[in-house]
């Protein structure tokens, strides 16, 4: 058995080939290659016979996988961010980096990172997408606001038919009337960009798998979950059945609060908001909604108050119940409903 590790990046990949005799480990081959020389990455690790490989989860990790994986017996995903000792590493170059991956995979230690699945990866392109074009839009009527407010022309209702209409005709400089038509321009073209990105999503949707399908029709029971939440869940988390338990789920969406202990003594962090940015947005305002329209969820928020003396606080701990009520709802395929009084 041969362990290859990899350290990629966009131009290049670095490979060093590991074996093991007897207690002992050993550098077979190293190599550096070009990515644009898929050809020759290939002829590589061919020759290699029996092998298990392991790459960093990178941006651009997935078109390397999907270029050897029909020949390692086993490709692992490296987390990045626990594998901290090459970060930490005060010798450091990409040799060093694929040997240290290669010494890891020999001795199965690589903490490892979800490889999502190509549908799932298409899900999250399109629902990471239309929020991209929801921020362009809010950017672009901040600067209409502001851009009429200059000239005592803003208005709360800005973008009614009346309102635009007025706002046209307000006196400007050629200057500020040459960027406000503009800006006008832009946002049109982002509407007809999110009304785009919508149809695909329901497209996209049509052909989802009988697990998906249920997944989202469990989700949609839940009070003020919406279409847009149910996308941001199913494409962030995927198959929730993955995670051993409401704890892991919530450390993924870095919900969880840090905890630092040394000397007997111990104190509680702010919230690690790793993972998902996108997921911790959905679930708080989803939460917000909650608090405002459930008796139930109102009453918890209003508990956490008191004990947090934090609004804000309070909220996270409302969303941190809200994905864990969701989790279970996934995990069960169970639909949403009240607890007995």
């Amino acid at each position: 058995m041969k362990y290859v590790g990899v350290d990629l990046h966009k131009q290049s990949i670095t490979v060093c080939v590991m074996v093991k005799e007897g207690e002992q480990r050993r550098v077979e081959r190293r190599r550096t290659l070009q990515c644009s020389d898929t050809a020759a990455i290939r002829q590589f690790f061919e020759p290699l016979g029996i092998f298990r490989v392991v790459v960093e989860a990178t941006s651009n990790y997935e078109w390397f996988l999907s270029l050897i994986e029909d020949l390692a017996e086993r490709c692992v995903l490296a987390h990045p961010k626990k594998l901290r000792i090459i970060a930490e590493s005060k010798h450091k170059s990409d040799k060093i980096d694929a040997q240290v991956l290669a010494e890891f995979l020999l001795l199965d230690m690589i903490p490892e990172a979800h490889r999502p699945s190509p549908r799932l990866r298409q899900y999250r392109v399109l629902v990471r997408h239309r929020d991209a074009i929801t921020k362009r839009i809010a950017s672009v009527k901040c600067k209409l606001h502001h851009k009429l407010a200059f000239y005592n022309a803003d208005s709360p209702k800005l973008f009614t038919k009346r309102s635009t209409a007025q706002a046209s005709r307000a006196v400007m400089s050629d200057a500020d009337r040459f960027e406000y038509q503009a800006l006008c321009q832009q946002l049109e073209f982002f509407r007809g960009q999110l009304t785009e990105a919508e149809k695909e999503l329901r497209e996209f949707a049509k052909k989802a798998t009988q697990v998906e399908r249920e997944a989202r029709e469990v989700l949609a029971t839940v009070p003020q979950v919406g279409e847009i939440t149910i996308d941001v869940v199913l494409s962030e988390v995927g198959e929730a059945r993955r995670f051993r338990s409401a704890k892991r789920i919530v450390a993924y969406a870095g919900l969880d609060p840090g905890y630092r202990k040394s000397a007997g003594k111990s104190r509680e962090l702010p919230i690690t908001k790793e993972g998902s940015r996108l997921l911790r947005w959905v679930l708080i305002e989803t939460a917000w909604r909650l608090v405002n329209k459930s008796a139930r969820w109102r009453t918890l928020f209003e508990q956490l108050c008191r004990t947090t003396g934090h609004k804000k606080k309070a909220i996270v701990g409302v969303a941190r119940r809200l994905l864990c009520v969701l989790y279970a709802l996934l995990r069960d395929g169970k639909p949403y409903r009240l607890a007995a009084a």
